[in-house]
């Protein structure tokens, strides 16, 4: 199974944001959207970075409420694991596991094409294995 997999259920939808945006701006994009992370984009096709609701938490912890006002670039994470929409999902499964990551922007010719959830590669083992054990049970049933 590959990412491209995952993609074809999911879609390809990605929210990003600019660096130069407020905090603020970004947790009301998390809440309305219902997702954990946004790519830090200055064209909305580059990676400059990722930003999730755990860089808020840690950074609200840190400095208090001023953080909500402060532009995205200083909390953002600059090191981004990305991968393509054929790498392996079991592969990027392991990665994100192993370095604690729960999403990953999707890159072709290093263009941002869409991003890839923890809860994506789970939800789609889900339905991996649900449709082996269907097809068994028709097996068997035969």
């Amino acid at each position: 199974m590959r990412v491209n997999d995952v993609l074809q259920r999911k879609g390809g939808d990605v929210v990003t944001i600019t660096p130069d945006e407020t905090v603020r701006t970004l947790v009301e994009l998390l809440r309305d959207h219902r997702i954990g992370a946004v790519v830090v984009s200055s064209d909305g096709t580059s990676v400059n970075g990722i930003v999730s609701e755990r860089d808020v938490v840690r950074r609200l912890a840190d400095t208090g409420a001023d953080v909500l006002d402060q532009p995205i670039g200083q909390i953002m994470t600059v090191e981004v694991h990305t991968c393509g929409p054929d790498d392996d999902i079991a592969d990027l499964a392991e990665q994100m596991t192993e370095r604690r990551i729960r999403h990953v922007p999707v890159l072709v010719e290093d263009r941002l094409t869409a991003i890839v959830s923890i809860g994506d590669v789970v939800k789609h083992r889900i339905n991996q294995l649900t449709d082996e054990r269907d097809q068994l049970e028709a097996y068997v049933q035969q």
